[in-house]
């Protein structure tokens, strides 16, 4: 009896020659290897980065995992092989691979069901010795009384925590940290205080990050943890938005249940932006060339500062009198001029921020998408696109634009962008680290009807009264 096309073996090499015959050669492409852009413009993100922060220590390992399963599906007799996907002659050559339909159907479904897996993960806190950092609004009262509250419950609560607060609060008559210390003779020893730069330097060392505020608080915290970012737990102390997912008065209770039972973390993509400064100030200079074109020996522009932003990156004109003029440019190939107000690139985390009153759509944050919206554009023609987020999107001003543009990183930070400077943005490899108060996709879409009132309708229609039909025409 013919053997069933589902029944191909999982192991390439003991496939005979016609079942070979019939196997697909995938090729791994090495220009994504290497990534689409310029040399000058981003710090590279293809190589290990090695952390101690047990999040991202167990992404690692997922990945390690898929990678040896992945290698599994390698035919050991293939010549033309490249061994490995990692190296100089793996990029150069590209990575060959025979597989069967079933094992390419097999591993296309693998990647979804890891995608999947990653943005929804189930996880357990250190028992021992965890680190946790509050952040909060120090210029509201209330809020440090809550804060103070809550600093005393997790050290009577928890033994072995150890406490981060913000150094401004240590001699805050409301927070009283001498009569707090006073209550008990560990609890000198087991509070610390964090300043903005020691969390941007250190960020390893922390377990937990225990957000007291709104939006702008978690924000704010993803400001402080630039790169690795422990996992947030955002309590909300007003009304509620769509990143304070916890009420305050239950405090108790979920942080004894995040403690003993685990957290579901959603990783939130944030975006790698980079200002780039043209080493060159002359009008008659192209930026499209510059871009669009393989670079040249002599670098046209330098990097001066990076940011990572987990809503969006504005470009507009500033305090400027005329519209800002910018080109839009996504990978090598530019996309658009924009004559505008401004323009918005969001995550799908933003897309519910500045991007929506822009005119953009809603995004689940899952989606691996980049949000690209026309602020005020004078043109009946630039819409609002989504663009992948493997692309790599740049906004420059032309050299014989007439004024400056003005770039701002989640509204905290705002510089201003000379004729020939672009912005680079890029999917960051350090994603936001959120807690989710309910698990899977429906903790997104109860914000939405809790704070956008999506899908509320006042009345419905009736339905026909089948006693009294309708007469006929």
């Amino acid at each position: 009896m013919a053997k069933s096309s589902d029944d191909d073996s999982d192991d390439v090499g003991t496939l005979d020659a016609n079942a070979r015959s019939h196997s697909l050669e995938v090729l791994f492409d090495p220009a994504i290897q290497v990534t689409k852009r310029r040399k000058s413009s981003m710090v590279a993100s293809h190589h290990v980065t090695t952390s101690s922060c047990f999040v991202h220590e167990m992404l690692e390992a997922q990945k390690l995992g898929n990678i040896a399963h992945a290698q599994k599906l390698v035919d050991p007799v293939a010549a033309h092989c490249v061994d490995g996907f990692v190296g100089e002659r793996a990029i150069e050559e590209g990575a060959s691979r025979i597989l069967t339909k079933k094992q390419l159907s097999d591993m296309a479904f693998g990647v979804r069901e890891l995608s999947k897996h990653l943005g929804s993960l189930k996880m357990k806190l250190p028992k021992k010795n965890l680190r946790v950092v509050v952040v909060a609004k120090t210029q509201d009262k209330q809020n440090i009384v809550h804060h103070r509250e809550l600093l005393e419950w997790l050290l009577t609560e928890f033994n072995d925590f150890i406490i981060y607060i913000e150094g401004i609060l240590e001699d805050n008559p409301i927070m009283d940290i001498k009569g707090l210390v006073a209550k008990s003779a560990t609890f000198g020893d087991r509070i610390h205080y964090w300043t903005p730069d020691y969390c941007t330097k250190h960020p390893h060392l922390f377990d937990l990050v225990i957000s007291l505020g709104g939006d702008g608080t978690v924000l704010y915290t993803s400001w402080l943890f630039q790169k690795i970012v422990p996992p947030v737990i955002s309590f909300s102390l007003g009304s509620l938005g769509f990143l304070t997912k916890f009420d305050f008065g239950k405090f108790k209770k979920i942080l004894r249940d995040a403690y003993h039972v685990g957290i579901t973390i959603s990783l939130r993509m944030r975006f790698e932006c980079t200002v780039m400064r043209a080493n060159h100030k002359d009008s008659s200079r192209d930026i499209c060339h510059e871009i669009c074109e393989r670079e040249d020996e002599e670098p046209t522009h330098k990097p001066e500062r990076s940011f990572s932003v987990l809503n969006e990156l504005v470009v507009d004109r500033g305090p400027n009198a005329t519209l800002s003029s910018t080109e839009l440019f996504g990978d090598d190939e530019h996309l658009t001029s924009v004559q505008a107000d401004g323009i918005c690139i969001a995550t799908p985390t933003g897309s519910t921020a500045y991007s929506l009153a822009a005119g953009g759509s809603l995004s689940h944050p899952d989606n691996p998408v980049m949000l690209v919206s026309p602020i005020c554009a004078h043109s009946l023609s630039f819409r609002p696109i989504i663009l992948p987020d493997s692309m790599v999107i740049r906004v420059a001003v032309p050299y014989d634009a007439r004024t400056t543009a003005w770039a701002s990183f989640d509204g905290k930070e705002r510089v201003e962008l000379h004729q020939g400077d672009y912005v680079t943005i890029a999917a960051s490899r350090f994603p936001f680290a959120f807690i989710q108060s309910k698990p899977h996709q429906g903790d997104w879409f109860d914000s939405l009807s809790r704070t956008l009132q999506w899908n509320s309708r006042t009345a419905r229609q009736k339905a026909f009264d089948t006693d009294n039909p309708q007469p006929k025409n």
